[in-house]
């Protein structure tokens, strides 16, 4: 049995099916879409991806189809007796609870949006955009008469958002409580980010907290700003309420409890996803990572232990990357707050390079951050961002760090150039450079 029916949740079920095609398999998902690409929203919203349609990667009837698993939406899972070994569900269309019996049961809830307790947050022009039902809510209220949106949090679907609304018309305000953008950076790279924003047209005010909402108003420290729409992007909190009801352990930020395998701490219970605890690849301690990346593969190791089979999951670097405007942006490893919160203390080294060779037509300037451990020399952590399609290289640093490499390792790195994609010294190797000149 699986309760949770997106990325975790079914992966974890098709790989179930995969190792065991004599398995009863019942998903329930307590909305209507299954197995959809919600990082996609923001696409859909300005009009860059025509359609939710197109975010869909399997419906319900593919998986009842092609998988022969019970895909049960409009489902709730509302209580878990483990003594019983039976879970309670509520039809929500219907409107009836059922009592229903498991063997084996996997726990893929995801994330609980942050919601403030806020006057009006609950106003229908206030929203997220965690699921295809809230995006689809969103839609209908984009009508021409809206004409000012606010997004509250600079992380980045809130970035993403911003951008989105702007590309449809609105005049739009990125508001954050905290001083930078984009959390899970360094300063540099953070100010590059809010430089991009205004150079697009969207307002940003950080260090400013919301404090309500009201007919068309968004309180703030900073003062009233007004919005037809208004949309939260406050980041998520592992859902793992349901878990905590039943006795089952939590750990990292709440998040439920899991060995390498993903089976939690109560008999033939496993969890994955944005529910679910991971370890950090760096430090080795347990840590919470909403990513899909995270969850699709959490949910693969489940499902493959499910079906009789052995798998473990990797440790993980928090790997993330994003468009914001004409830059983008990625990461890995630590930051800077993140190695001191750790007690690891770190020498940087800070390149601004160019996208391709400097003469090549279309070269753009491109900022590097890596982190190394001072004395060991081991690279912990990395940072880029510029546009002309930079983002991805940040999967070499991802690599190197995953292999244990020291910033003079980097530095020898055999990569790949011509002028017209690259510069001769790689920017990462020239910021292993001039690390190594530190350590």
């Amino acid at each position: 049995m699986v309760i949770g029916g997106d990325a975790a949740g079914m992966s974890a079920a098709t790989n179930a099916r995969r190792g065991r095609p004599d398995l009863e398999i019942v998903v329930f998902e307590r909305g209507e879409d299954t197995s959809y690409a919600a990082c996609g929203i923001p696409y859909v919203i300005g009009g860059e991806v025509d359609d939710l349609d197109a975010l869909v990667v399997r419906t319900p009837q593919a998986f009842r189809d092609q998988h022969r698993i019970d895909v049960r939406t409009g489902h709730e899972v509302v209580g878990i007796d483990l003594d019983a070994r039976r879970v309670e569900v509520r039809d929500r269309s219907r409107g009836r609870t059922v009592l229903l019996g498991f063997d084996q049961l996997l726990i893929a809830t995801g994330g609980r949006p942050l919601r403030p307790d806020l006057p009006g947050i609950d106003a229908p022009w206030v929203g997220g955009v965690q699921t295809l039902g809230d995006a689809r809510r969103l839609l209908d209220r984009l009508g021409p008469e809206v004409r000012e949106a606010v997004v509250v949090g600079g992380g980045y679907i809130g970035l993403e958002m911003a951008e989105a609304f702007v590309r449809r018309g609105l005049r739009t305000t990125v508001v954050d409580r905290n001083p930078l953008l984009l959390g899970g950076v360094d300063a540099p790279v953070a100010e590059r980010i809010g430089a991009a924003l205004r150079r697009f047209g969207v307002a940003v005010r950080t260090a400013t907290e919301v404090v309500g909402f009201d007919d068309g108003v968004v309180h703030t420290t900073g003062g009233d700003l007004r919005a037809d729409v208004a949309v939260l992007g406050l980041g998520v909190a592992p859902n793992s309420g349901l878990a905590a009801e039943a006795g089952i352990e939590l750990g990292a930020r709440d998040a439920i409890r899991v060995d390498r395998r993903q089976r939690a701490t109560a008999d033939g219970v496993w969890a994955a996803g944005d529910c679910a605890e991971s370890r950090h690849a760096v430090t080795g301690e347990a840590i919470h990572v909403a990513l899909g990346t995270v969850a699709n593969r959490t949910g693969r190791v489940a499902g493959i232990n499910l079906g009789g089979g052995y798998a473990t999951s990797p440790p993980v670097l928090g790997t993330a990357i994003t468009r914001v405007c004409e830059v983008e942006v990625a990461r890995t490893g630590l930051s800077g707050d993140e190695a001191a919160a750790a007690g690891i203390e770190v020498v940087v080294g800070e390149v601004e390079s160019t996208s391709r060779a400097g003469y090549h037509p279309g070269a753009v300037p491109v900022l590097v951050r890596l982190l190394a451990e001072r004395g060991r020399g081991r690279v912990v952590g990395a940072q880029i961002v510029g546009a002309d399609r930079v983002g991805k290289r940040i999967d070499v640093m991802a690599t190197a760090i995953a292999a244990g490499l020291t910033a003079y390792e980097v530095a020898d790195l055999d990569l790949g150039y011509a002028p017209a994609v690259s510069t001769t010294w790689d920017p990462w190797q020239l910021a292993a450079r001039a690390a190594a000149r530190e350590l």
